[in-house]
């Protein structure tokens, strides 16, 4: 599938999580697409083992369908795609290179746009709008935010409305989508662990009784 993709190398396959976790803590890869059918708890705490143990690599999740408060807890534990099994292999293809690339790739969302318009280039968002956007991001709810901030959740609801029409995004999901970009993050905020993190301590892997499915 992979083979016309100059760009793109396989590096192999694993049938479950814990034989996953290992084979990318030796090779490293840039990406890892995991299949859901381990059920989300564990992948949850799969993407997050990885993001601790290889900071390099980045998880993209494949399902048939994701519910927006698992998309939000799935970019909070640190995917970077999430994609449905139904797509072709050309939204793969593009999928994972984007997210190669620094992006979040999920289906729909702006970034995936076939206009290719940006309509939030240079938003000029407060410092203040700035620390809510972050915290969207990490997908925190609005009295989590005013309770990290010090301040109301009416507030709050007044900042995001303000960040909304400065950016031109239509909800807190989208702006988790996006709020690493708008921060100017992306790929810059990404820490690279090199090989050395093989010789890292094994870490409790709370899922491991979860294989076989």
């Amino acid at each position: 599938m992979l083979g016309a993709c100059e760009d793109l190398d396989f590096a192999g396959s694993a049938p479950g999580l814990a034989d996953t976790f290992a084979a990318v803590r030796h090779s490293q890869p840039d990406i890892v697409l995991l299949d859901h059918s381990a059920g989300l708890k564990a992948v949850f705490e799969f993407i997050a083992d990885v993001k601790n143990a290889a900071g390099s690599c980045q998880p993209v999740l494949w399902v048939h369908d994701l519910a927006d408060v698992d998309c939000f807890r799935a970019l909070r534990c640190g995917a970077r795609g999430i994609l449905k099994k139904t797509l072709p292999v050309a939204a793969l293809v593009e999928c994972l290179r984007s997210v190669a690339g620094g992006a979040v790739w999920i289906e729909g969302s702006p970034e995936q746009s076939p206009d290719g318009g940006d309509r939030r280039s240079a938003p000029r968002l407060t410092p203040r709008e700035k620390q809510i956007v972050h915290q969207i991001c990490e997908g925190h709810k609005n009295k989590e935010i005013a309770e990290a901030l010090s301040i109301t959740a009416g507030t709050v609801k007044v900042h995001l409305m303000h960040i909304f029409e400065k950016t031109g995004v239509k909800d807190r999901f989208e702006l988790a989508i996006q709020g690493r970009k708008l921060l100017g993050l992306d790929t810059a905020a990404i820490p690279r662990i090199g090989p050395a993190s093989e010789n890292l301590p094994e870490p409790e892997l709370k899922y491991t009784q979860l294989q076989g499915e």
